[in-house]
């Protein structure tokens, strides 16, 4: 399901790489400013290719330095406009994915909730990256260039951002890197937000040089106030909340999880980090579970393939993992209580099926808990999520453990046992018997039976 924004989390976005700036000089008081990288005049608006080109040199050594992460192959770099950035952002998310699994992923975070219902996602995304793009590595070419539209005050920034991931990629070929993680949709996300993350204190850590400031002291800083100004970005104004914490976090998650984990040794700790990938995001989320080498539990769910039948096809089967539970769960409830209960997230699996006709779609959860304590309170409180989630509903009926209710676009169930929860939206009650037969919890809990007579009459009795 994180799927529709895999693309957009390897390019640098001008919102971050720009407005970090400013927010981080407001949020650090730097004892000698000065003596910080000095960028060329901002009176001039663009830089030449040859001041482009030394500039880059510059900044790749410092990058270097900074990282010690030696430069091992000559790096081609250039400026690009912003038809030639539009070209190549549809060119890359084709490449990344298909257009039928970019329309799997899409669908299944509507079935999610996380997406209103028509929502043009690759519309969306392509304008969204042709408006914010303002630097970019690509691995698979091992380029580097910067949109030639970019102040020169500014391309510095996205230079210290963007040749970190340069120079990662040719210690740790970062392209390999992440997909290996597939098809683990959590997993990738996870590294994914170590790329941008350890870019991200990099590039805080140039800024900061001379300061007496360093990456020691990122943990201290507020990672919101890095996001800037969202309403001077009217795309990302628009964005679905879902698709605008998907974008932030492998930057700012990703950032703090760098910044505590490199800490005890800087940045000769980073090596390890590739070496040793974290599992999930919620290692991410929580960089002492990282430590402690806490993984997820392998969570499977149960096949209907065969009871659905041929006129259903599957779209995905995979993990959302703490951050996306997070994500469902605040669209229905207050922050506070999504995070909370994200957190006890300990694996979970899922599966969207697509009905080929209505486009109806199915879909399928299975979330392990933390304690039967855990799993009870997401009981509780997904309970509610599900009620607010569908404004109509009939057939409401309610045990400790049992929650189901009908909808016009089939029945939603909500069963737990033990540590475990398993969710069905948008099947009826037979198919929910054959599911959660497979499940081996016993009996399912028996629908209600109607009443042979009013309830009225039977009262008067």
């Amino acid at each position: 399901m994180a799927s529709p924004t895999k693309f957009a989390q390897r390019y640098g976005l001008l919102i971050f790489v720009l407005l970090v700036t400013l927010c981080v000089v407001r949020g650090i008081a730097v004892a000698q400013q000065s003596a910080a990288p000095a960028p060329p005049s901002a009176s001039l608006s663009k830089a030449s290719v040859s001041d482009f080109a030394d500039a880059a040199d510059e900044v790749l050594a410092q990058m270097s330095e900074i990282t010690h992460l030696q430069p091992r192959a000559t790096l081609k770099k250039s400026l690009r406009s912003r038809d030639e950035i539009h070209a190549h952002v549809i060119q890359e998310m084709n490449e990344d994915k298909n257009p039928a699994e970019r329309y799997a992923g899409a669908r299944s975070a509507q079935a999610f909730g996380l997406l209103p219902k028509g929502f043009d996602l690759d519309s969306f995304m392509i304008d969204l990256l042709t408006e914010q793009i303002a630097g970019l590595y690509d691995p698979k070419a091992h380029e580097f260039y910067v949109a030639d539209w970019i102040p020169i005050a500014d391309q510095r920034m996205v230079m210290a951002h963007e040749l970190t991931h340069a120079l990662e990629d040719q210690h740790f070929e970062i392209e390999a890197w992440v997909k290996t993680a597939r098809p683990n949709d959590d997993s990738e996300l996870a590294r994914e937000a170590v790329l941008e993350g350890s870019a991200m204190a990099a590039m805080v850590e140039y800024l900061l040089q001379g300061s007496g400031r360093s990456l020691q002291d990122l943990p201290d800083i507020d990672p919101a106030m890095l996001i800037g100004d969202m309403t001077e970005t009217p795309l990302l104004k628009k964005a679905p909340p879902f698709l605008k914490d998907a974008l932030i976090f492998p930057y700012l998650d990703g950032m703090t999880f760098s910044a505590v984990i490199l800490k005890p040794n800087g940045w000769e700790g980073l090596p390890a980090i590739f070496a040793k990938p974290p599992a999930s995001t919620q290692q991410i989320m929580h960089p002492a579970l990282y430590r402690s080498g806490k993984v997820p539990a392998p969570v499977a769910l149960p096949s209907i393939d065969q009871a659905l039948g041929p006129e259903w096809a599957k779209l995905e089967d995979n993990v959302m993992g703490e951050f996306g539970w997070k994500e469902v769960l605040r669209q229905y409830l207050d922050d506070l209580r999504a995070k909370s209960l994200a957190a006890a997230w300990d694996g979970d699996r899922y599966m969207v099926y697509e009905h080929k006709q209505t486009k109806r779609l199915l879909l399928i959860t299975r979330e392990r808990l933390a304690s039967r304590e855990q799993a009870e309170r997401f009981f509780g409180q997904y309970s509610e999520a599900l009620e607010k989630k569908y404004a109509q509903r009939t057939a409401l009926f309610r045990k400790p453990d049992f929650f189901s209710f009908d909808t016009s676009d089939g029945g939603v169930f909500l069963r737990c046992y033990e540590r475990e929860c398993v969710t069905l939206e948008g099947g009826d009650r037979a198919l929910f018997i054959q599911f959660h037969k497979q499940l081996e919890w016993g009996p399912a809990p028996e629908a209600p039976r109607p009443l042979r007579k009013p309830a009225k009459e039977i009262a008067s009795e």
